[in-house]
């Protein structure tokens, strides 16, 4: 369920739990770049953001690779743009009605500037600053997968989507927070690297939780079964606690024999090999998932479909990418990922069964859809 539930510290927390990460260039305003940060699966409505945690994106710029062979891998450069948002504890305020009261809260982000902009949950005008637009509340979760179909794709080892399909979070809601940032706080970055995450707040901050793309912790890292190296490491917390753009060395061997092995399974779905392993058995796209970080170019317009991945895929064929990359609200990008986890896009398009929320995003801001006022029921978890 892209980064929905996952770790046991995910599902011990879900406030710090990182659902979705997009990134995109505003339909609405050019020269402005969207972040979004969704937390918290199948919030209530009555549900607000803790105030013990920071919400941090963080950004790079990245140079491009040599083209051919591995040549996809993008480079983060030393600079780094930091936007944290935090919030407040909420207050009691007097409601309609007699007797009755209601929660509101109220948050800040900082910007590279180290200025403040102050917004109120729930304010769909969110909070301004120089050159950045903050909103942060409850949203229609907009993650589009079959995730029953894949989990039962991995329990049988056969392809288990069927057309059509069901969202299992569709109608459900997320607590979200968009930044929209003017690129010229950018200065002369092109490519740039987007990971979001959850920390500690206070004097000591542990990070708790980081997203780059959809699916990697879930489908990629999380099956034990096929890793014949660490078979009974639950390994998605010790891959949250590690930088995105600088993997550590005490953990990489084993996240490598991992996606090894599991993304070998992907692979061998339409019973054959597209992705040839090397000699030591590693697979060709273990290091792309390594670089979890959403890769995009900020120069190139909003496209609504067809960007995720484009720039990686194009960089491995040695050809330019034509699209803005990153991810926008409505890409069906799980289609994108099975087709090329399982045929390396040489066949046809793998599809999940579903296209689109019943409430896509839009184009103007916060972008995302209103919440469910009366979302399903989330089931318990023993």
């Amino acid at each position: 369920m892209s980064d929905h539930i996952s770790g046991p510290r995910a599902l011990a927390d879900p406030i710090a739990d990182i659902t979705d990460v997009y990134a995109f260039p505003s339909p609405e305003v050019a020269g402005r770049l969207v972040l979004v940060l969704n937390t918290l699966p199948m919030a209530r409505p009555t549900d607000l953001f803790s105030a013990g945690l920071i919400y941090r994106f963080r950004l790079r710029a990245l140079t491009s690779p040599e083209s051919g062979g591995s040549g996809w891998l993008f480079v983060p450069g030393p600079e780094e743009l930091v936007l944290d948002c935090v919030f407040d504890p909420p207050q009691h305020v007097p409601a309609r009605g007699a007797g009755q009261s209601e929660h509101q809260q109220h948050g800040s982000c900082t910007t590279p500037a180290g200025e403040p902009v102050s917004f109120r949950v729930d304010d769909e005008q969110g909070g301004v600053g120089r050159g950045i637009r903050v909103f942060a509340g409850l949203r229609w979760d907009p993650f589009i997968m079959d995730a029953r179909a894949a989990l039962a794709t991995i329990a049988t080892g056969k392809l288990a989507f069927t057309d059509p399909g069901s969202i299992f979070l569709d109608g459900k809601n997320v607590l979200s927070i968009v930044v929209e940032i003017d690129t010229e706080l950018l200065a002369d970055w092109v490519l740039v690297g987007v990971v979001a995450e959850t920390l500690t707040r206070g004097e000591f901050n542990v990070r708790i939780e980081r997203a780059g793309r959809p699916e990697v912790k879930n489908m990629m890292l999380a099956p034990k079964q096929f890793d014949p190296v660490n078979r009974d490491l639950e390994i998605r917390d010790l891959y949250n606690m590690d930088d995105a753009f600088h993997l550590g060395e005490a953990y990489l061997g084993a996240f490598r024999a991992r996606l090894d092995a599991n993304l070998a399974f992907w692979d061998g779905l339409d019973g054959q090999q597209d992705w040839p392993t090397g000699e030591s058995g590693g697979h060709p796209l273990t290091d792309l998932m390594l670089a979890d970080y959403l890769v995009l170019d900020v120069t190139k317009p909003y496209v609504e479909q067809g960007s995720f991945l484009e720039i990686e895929l194009a960089a491995r064929r040695a050809e330019a990418h034509v699209t803005c990359g990153g991810r926008t609200l409505n890409d069906d990008v799980m289609d994108t990922i099975f087709t090329q986890l399982v045929n390396a896009g040489r066949g046809p398009t793998i599809r999940d069964g579903v296209d689109a929320a019943t409430r896509p995003g839009t184009v103007t801001f916060p972008y995302l859809a209103s919440p469910n006022p009366d979302p399903p029921e989330p089931p318990e978890h023993h």
